[in-house]
């Protein structure tokens, strides 16, 4: 492989140096940065320089972007390295230490590799207490979030898994490895495996792969206290993120101890576990419940809902007796099913058990569901609700779905959107959220009867999307002036002329901000001044995610396109910047009981051609 840099090293894997022999190695200071080389050199791995003439180097310095190192394993490439500087203030050459300072401000970055490679480059690249809080450290810590963000990608988590396990139990065939190298790799990788943990929080700790590797890796630190004492900082690390405990004392782990099974001797605290499993299970979800054949009401729920329960609150949010209702799932072959008080409403995949119907229960046997949207019109409680806190509502509902997600999970939904659906349901509920709350806009304005009071409803549409704004929730605020501005609302000529110029000024104002062009710069200029925690749109976020997924490759020349997960990680990375403060806090605010039982059940229209029918019916065509 060759580089338009003028510089090339291969790094190839051959039989080991011969007692005596010499290789010259220019530019020693670049290449002393890396760890990964130095460990080569002892394993007998022959470095080669590339003589090939060529233009004469000048004395000027080869800029970051010009010096890439390219290793070989047998012939193919298997990792592709670029410098870097680390952006340090200059300090005075006696602070320095000469060429060695200089050196440890040039670091090399990950271009493209295999999946072990990179891994092996990030462990060698990790830096231990010593360095704490320098640049150099933040830069290999933001590398290795990089990785542990988007590895799905390229790896599964097994692989990783018993990669982790590999390089914390290797031991050296070649080359001699002192205790101080062997604690150094132990600890590198138990650092690599908590922060691991860490990130992932809830999201992938009930994977049963995950929690067989952590119990693993336990037990093989427990076996090496011994013999290194100092890891017992990470064994008590370990027990913090994963509620892991031991039972005995690092004495009873003696040389002549070490034959006792210490598997039966650490447990996961199952408690623990098992409430973490049980929020997993209870993953709420958004349920639609159809009460015409055209419109439903949106509610969330638990995933272990009963028909009972369910029952229960649409009754109460459409003021009809419960005794007077059913629910009735269509399946997906066309056939009813009349849910029973104790029959679960979703499947363990949370998906329902058929589409769900409000029918009227009449001697138990003939089920008649709702004929048209009369039943509802005359319900509506918008005008006595108070603007600030309709959107105070909606922003804690968002809130409570968008706090859950997981930056991971913006991976899964782009990469591999139809095989890991059970890793993106905070996401997706969210995105159905927005375009629920869009259309129950449309709804309420097109089930609305007289002029005065859509007037009046518009208005206080404006004021919500207004104050939705102010709260930082820019996923609600779209979904609103989305819905404004829907064909069927947007035809409604004699409404919007009747609105006073302040509310139309006011509209144009909020709409600007949506505007798309020069790719949303208005949006984007506009969030980025907002201080966290705060909700950003999310299908845009999607978007920037998906145009970085399909204009780069992923694998070039069967390696890892490392330099494209870089992009997707920054991208990915803007949730976690929006869900807390820089003091951990996240939108908490006071809601209104009333508001927050209207809020929590939406009645939408989701059929194009209702929405016309009943918009021609306000405001005929001329």
């Amino acid at each position: 492989m060759s580089w338009d840099c003028g510089l090339r090293y291969m790094f190839s894997v051959s039989p080991p140096l011969q007692p005596g022999s010499m290789c010259i190695i220019h530019d020693k200071e670049d290449l002393s940065r890396l760890e990964m080389v130095q460990r080569l050199a002892k394993d007998g791995c022959r470095f080669l320089q590339n003589h090939s003439k060529g233009p004469e180097r000048t004395c000027e310095p080869q800029s970051d972007e010009a010096v890439r190192v390219c290793l070989r394993e047998r012939g193919p490439d298997v990792l592709v390295l670029q410098r870097v500087s680390s952006e340090r203030p200059a300090l005075p050459a006696s602070a320095r230490g000469g060429g060695r300072e200089e050196a440890r401000n040039r670091r090399f970055m990950v271009v493209s590799g295999t999946p072990e490679k990179i891994l092996e480059h990030l462990l060698n690249d990790r830096t231990l207490d010593d360095d704490q809080g320098t640049t150099q450290v933040k830069e290999s810590d933001a590398l290795l979030d990089d990785f542990l963000l988007t590895y799905p990608v390229f790896m599964s988590t097994t692989d990783l898994c018993q990669a982790l396990l590999g390089h914390y139990c290797t031991k050296r065939c070649r080359g001699k490895e002192d205790r101080k190298e062997a604690l150094e790799r132990k600890q590198k990788v138990l650092h690599l495996a908590s922060q691991w943990v860490s990130l992932c929080k809830d999201f992938l700790r009930e994977d049963e792969h995950v929690k067989l590797f952590m119990k693993t890796l336990y037990r093989h630190v427990l076996d090496d206290l011994y013999e290194h004492p100092a890891l017992e900082t990470d064994v008590r690390e370990l027990q913090k993120l994963y509620q892991l405990h031991r039972r005995h004392t690092v004495d009873e782990y003696s040389p002549q101890r070490k034959g006792k099974a210490l598997f039966h001797q650490l447990s996961l605290k199952e408690n623990g576990l098992q409430s973490r499993s049980t929020q997993r299970e209870t993953k709420d979800v958004l349920c639609r419940v159809y009460i015409t054949l055209e419109s439903y009401l949106s509610t969330k729920a638990h995933a272990d809902v009963v028909a009972q329960e369910l029952l229960q609150a649409v009754a109460e949010r459409m003021d009809v007796p419960q005794g007077e209702l059913v629910l009735v799932a269509v399946t997906y072959t066309g056939g009813r099913l009349l849910l029973q008080p104790q029959d679960r409403v979703f499947s363990d995949s949370l998906r329902p058990v058929g589409r769900l119907h409000i029918c009227r229960k009449d001697l138990g046997e003939v089920l008649y569901p709702f004929t048209d949207n009369s039943e509802m019109q005359q319900r509506t409680r918008m005008f006595t609700l108070n603007t600030w806190d309709v959107a105070v509502a909606l922003t804690n509902f968002d809130w409570s779905i968008f706090d859950s997600i997981h930056e991971q999970e913006l991976v899964y939904f782009t990469f591999s959107r139809h095989a890991s659906s059970h890793h993106t349901v905070a996401l997706e509920l969210l995105l159905q959220r927005c375009n629920e709350v869009q259309l129950w806009v449309v709804t309420e304005v097109l089930l609305c009867p007289t002029l005065c009071k859509r007037v009046q409803l518009i208005k206080k549409f404006i004021k919500i999307a207004a104050h939705c704004k102010a709260q930082r929730n820019l996923n609600c605020f779209f979904a609103i002036i989305m819905g404004l501005n829907a064909a069927a609302v947007g035809r409604l000529s004699q409404t919007w002329e009747k609105i006073p110029g302040k509310f139309k000024k006011l509209f144009s104002e909020l709409e600007a901000v949506t505007d798309p062009s020069l790719n949303h710069k208005a949006y984007r200029d506009s969030f980025r001044k907002m201080k966290a925690p705060k909700i950003p749109f999310l299908p845009l976020l999607l978007k920037d995610i998906t145009f970085i997924h399909e204009g780069n490759k992923t694998f070039h020349d069967n390696l890892v396109n490392f330099e494209k997960l870089h992009m997707i990680a920054d991208a990915v990375r803007l949730i976690r910047q929006c869900q807390r403060d820089h003091m951990g806090n996240g939108i908490t605010q006071k809601s209104s009981p009333e508001v927050r039982a209207y809020i929590d059940y939406l009645h939408i229209i989701d059929n194009q051609q209702t929405q016309f029918e009943l918009s021609h019916r306000l405001e005929p065509r001329a």
